[in-house]
């Protein structure tokens, strides 16, 4: 039973903005996806590994569990003979259904067909551990009970543990999060044949949406193997606001260069990887310069910089650090809420859209530092030093930084991190200019969620971005954080946060 989809004739989706449309995958039921196609993809990478190690926790607890109730002599985890022989079936077992190729998408949705699989292979690692204890001549200090209750509820929970993971990834797979949303890029000869190889790898999960190129009808055909021609640049980098875009495929030959430069130079802002094939280009490279997408070789242009593992790491610790953070600092945030209510009429938090990840726009929580009549939704206005709009308590809580505080709550919600580029508020100027006249390429600091603090910030660019240079030095270190993004950088910069605070020349 193959990772399949059931045909549909659902219509086409229209963009809210740049007027492209996106066809569903052809063939493909995308059903359950939200009407603008932004639910967060689910990673493969993080799907197999997390069944891997489910695996590897089912037969070594069982094995344990079982141990307890029945032997019980001098207790489980002080027997090295148990404990020893738990974890290497447990190693063992994850590692033959590896070899089975179990673990691939295709064999997790076709549970049923690859039963006799799975309980084979479980059944090959059991007998490594019974050969082993024959051959150690270890046979008085094993129970024969335990190994056979161990061998049958183990047969029984791994299948059980299949038929979940199975409906797991199906249901994941019908409303198109499995998948890699992509859309190519370039509708020459070479974008036919890579849709022809990526339609004819029945394993691959990559999902065509949409092809663009810029040049009129007299130079391309509206239609690309079957996939009409939705727009041109503006419109592939506009849809990818509001539709959720994975992978970016620009199928342009390698010596239109200053074509592919002005188009790199556009979709290096997208939060996707993007990838150019092989066959693009006559050189021929070391295997290891390419990365492949299903069975198609392809040059890395430029990575989703958080992904897979990366993304599981960093939503854990923020939700975690920032459940701690708030729970530890609720009463200095209630000592904040009542100096601001007693001193000015007016709510304690102010609300302010501003820019998030993929430029979506975002509601944050501040406390309130300005008067309610004079506060600047918008921040047209920069805030200057012995601002006649700041309260007293306003000036004390924004030289702290103690006004950001409530954005533990947007971490919690999900639309902020604890660390990454400060959000910037909508209308926000340096010079009269918006940022994003100032800086080429300033978008580029919403592949991520922004943050509470950042690494711009430990460095002394926080605070008022009056002049074009400050906010190209913010933008600066807000690019090579992004580049650089670890855990440990993370930790790095909350650890140097409360330091950098002691400098408060440039926070009115």
């Amino acid at each position: 039973m193959a990772l399949t989809l059931e045909l549909t004739n659902r219509s086409a989706e229209t963009s809210s903005r740049g007027g492209a449309q996106l066809i569903p995958f052809r063939g493909a039921k995308v059903a359950g996806a939200s009407p603008a196609g932004r639910q967060q993809a689910i990673s493969p990478v993080v799907v197999s590994g997390s069944i891997r190690c489910a695996d590897f926790l089912i037969v070594t607890l069982l094995g344990l569990a079982i141990a307890h109730v029945y032997v019980n002599e001098t207790g489980v985890l002080q027997n090295s003979v148990y404990l020893f022989a738990t974890t290497l079936v447990g190693f063992a077992t994850v590692a033959t259904f590896e070899l089975l190729g179990l673990y691939s998408l295709r064999a997790l949705s076709a549970y049923v067909r690859n039963m006799p699989a799975a309980v084979f292979g479980w059944t090959v690692s059991f007998a490594a551990l019974v050969a082993g204890v024959f051959f150690l001549k270890i046979g008085p200090e094993v129970s024969r009970v335990w190994l056979a209750t161990w061998f049958v509820s183990g047969a029984t929970a791994l299948l059980t543990q299949r038929l979940i993971a199975g409906w797991y990834v199906r249901s994941a797979a019908r409303s198109g999060r499995l998948y890699q949303r992509a859309v190519i890029y370039g509708a020459g000869p070479v974008t036919e044949d890579l849709i022809s190889e990526l339609e004819a790898d029945t394993d691959s999960i990559v999902r065509i949406a949409g092809v663009f190129d810029d040049r009129g009808d007299g130079r391309t055909p509206r239609q690309i193997s079957g996939y009409p021609r939705l727009g041109g640049l503006d419109d592939l980098v506009a849809t990818s606001r509001t539709k959720r875009f994975d992978l970016v495929i620009v199928s342009l030959p390698l010596a239109a260069e200053a074509r592919l430069a002005n188009v790199m130079r556009r979709l290096s802002v997208l939060p996707a990887d993007v990838k150019m094939p092989a066959r693009a280009t006559g050189l021929r490279f070391s295997p290891r310069t390419y990365s492949h997408v299903g069975s198609v070789a392809m040059i890395d242009l430029y990575d989703k910089p958080i992904a897979d593992w990366g993304y599981v790491s960093k939503w854990l610790f923020d939700k975690v650090v920032g459940s701690i953070a708030l729970a530890l600092l609720a009463p200095v945030m209630a000592l904040v809420a009542l100096a601001v209510k007693l001193e000015s009429k007016g709510p304690v938090l102010f609300r302010q859209k501003r820019y998030g990840f993929n430029n979506e726009l975002i509601e944050v929580l501040k406390f309130r530092s300005m008067y309610t009549d004079r506060c600047d939704a918008t921040a047209t206005k920069l805030v200057i030093k012995d601002d006649p709009r700041v309260t007293r308590v306003g000036r004390f809580i924004r030289k702290t930084s103690l006004d950001e505080l409530p954005q533990l709550i947007n971490v919690i919600r999900g639309n902020l991190s604890l660390v990454g580029p400060r959000p910037h508020a909508v209308q926000a100027k340096a010079d009269g200019h918006l940022y994003g006249e100032v800086v080429e390429g300033y978008f580029a600091r919403h592949k991520v969620k922004p943050g509470i603090t950042g690494w711009a910030q430990i460095n002394g660019w926080r605070g008022e971005t009056d002049t074009e240079d400050k906010i190209r030095k913010r933008t600066e270190h807000d690019l090579y954080y992004i580049e650089n993004w670890s855990v440990f950088f993370d930790l790095y910069i909350l650890f140097k946060t409360p330091i950098s605070l002691l400098n408060t020349e440039s926070a009115y």
